[in-house]
């Protein structure tokens, strides 16, 4: 098929493309030490193919397909320790084997001239005691249940979510401690940097939430306090690599694993001021929007506030299409905008974000499964659709 191929032959007559000046996704856009080309970015996608958490050779080809001179690209959700995880096969960064195997991944995306971030995460009550070293609880903010079910490590079998245990106080530095190394280990890996991952019912969303955290100590009952052990580990990823390469995803408006908070936007708020101290790179916020998975809610609530307070560059994710991401960027609402199932289904989303050309559709069975090519390395780019359209055309 060619679809490896990064190769944008498709003539710009094919399709209806704007004739005026260059579109607001298009612009370039300079974030930091980086130069971007656009503001089309790659939101970090669980793919549950880094078999026994290791990172595969068949992501090198997944993530430099989608990688262009100039664009970034955030890895998917990588698990900063044995007792981080809580899906099965996603990829890890807390050894040397795991180093050495996203290595080749990097440089690949690198050749492509594109800038990549990996996301570090731990997910806390969202496990099972299957993936838990020795079987033991996982751990959170609190002792609450999660509800709903757990994928189960044979990426076949579900089961409810275990009973957490809550973190004793004198152990939150060691989970701070295992951000810092998985920053350290990117750094190694060759990553130009870590996105915190602080969003969507994980751990450290578990401790800024107040429909979680329940706890009576220093990390629970104000807003400050249910932030305070998210801004440690902001604190020792920047003090291991630097402000300049380290960002953080939120979602404040989120309820995803039963996250809700009684006051979504002064905690949206608070971080996005709390932020500022640290002089990171960008903070990515979820839309408030973009309620669940597979259902976008609309509402009056906005993340306009939280882009006012933050002085970094500002990244949103949440369902976007080429036009509402145009709208928000020419409106100053962002200044990059995320894309997850329309970029894991158009490799080639900011070409034909230009050309405005058809997009392929995703498969959304396909979006979890351990096949190395199917739904994952398969969907074609233009040029492929060209060529198989010129091959079905009848000679003269």
């Amino acid at each position: 098929m060619g679809s490896s191929e990064m190769s944008w032959k498709s003539s710009s007559a094919d399709y209806e493309k704007d004739d005026n000046a260059i579109l607001p996704l298009l612009k370039p856009y300079r974030m930091g030490p980086f130069q971007l080309s656009h503001r089309v970015v790659l939101a970090p996608l669980t793919r549950c193919r880094s078999y026994g958490h290791v990172p595969q050779p068949h992501a090198a080809l997944y993530y430099s397909q989608r990688a262009t001179s100039g664009g970034l690209l955030i890895a998917e959700a990588t698990v900063v320790s044995a007792a981080a995880r809580g899906f099965p096969h996603t990829p890890g960064i807390w050894t040397q084997e795991q180093v050495e195997a996203w290595k080749p991944i990097v440089k690949a995306v690198h050749d492509k001239g594109a800038i990549f971030f990996v996301q570090i995460w731990h997910t806390g009550r969202g496990s099972h005691t299957a993936y838990q070293p020795d079987g033991l609880p996982p751990i959170s903010s609190t002792n609450k249940k999660l509800s709903g079910q757990c994928f189960m490590p044979s990426a076949v079998d579900y089961d409810d979510y275990s009973q957490p245990r809550a973190l004793r106080t004198d152990e939150i530095p060691s989970i701070v401690n295992d951000f810092r190394l998985a920053a350290r280990y990117a750094m190694a890996a060759g990553f130009d940097g870590v996105e915190i991952h602080g969003a969507h019912g994980y751990l450290l969303d578990q401790f800024m939430k107040d429909g979680i955290n329940d706890r009576t100590d220093e990390y629970g009952g104000s807003l400050e306090n249910r932030c305070r052990f998210p801004l440690e580990v902001v604190e020792a990823v920047v003090a291991e690599i630097g402000p300049e390469r380290v960002g953080i995803r939120l979602s404040p408006f989120g309820f995803h694993f039963d996250s809700p908070d009684s006051n979504p936007e002064a905690l949206a708020v608070y971080m996005a001021k709390a932020l500022n101290s640290y002089n990171i790179l960008y903070a990515h916020y979820i839309e408030p929007r973009d309620k669940t998975p597979r259902i976008t809610v609309e509402t009056q609530e906005s993340l306009s506030s939280a882009r006012k307070a933050f002085n970094g560059t500002f990244l949103v994710a949440g369902g976007h299409t080429r036009q509402s991401g145009m709208d928000i960027v020419g409106s100053g609402g962002a200044d990059l905008v995320v894309y997850g199932r329309l970029f894991l289904a158009n490799p080639d989303l900011p070409r034909r974000f230009e050309l405005n050309a058809p997009l392929n559709k995703y498969v959304r069975s396909t979006f979890y499964t351990q096949d190395p090519v199917k739904g994952y390395t398969d969907y074609p780019f233009l040029v492929d659709l060209e060529d198989d359209a010129s091959e079905k055309k009848p000679d003269k």
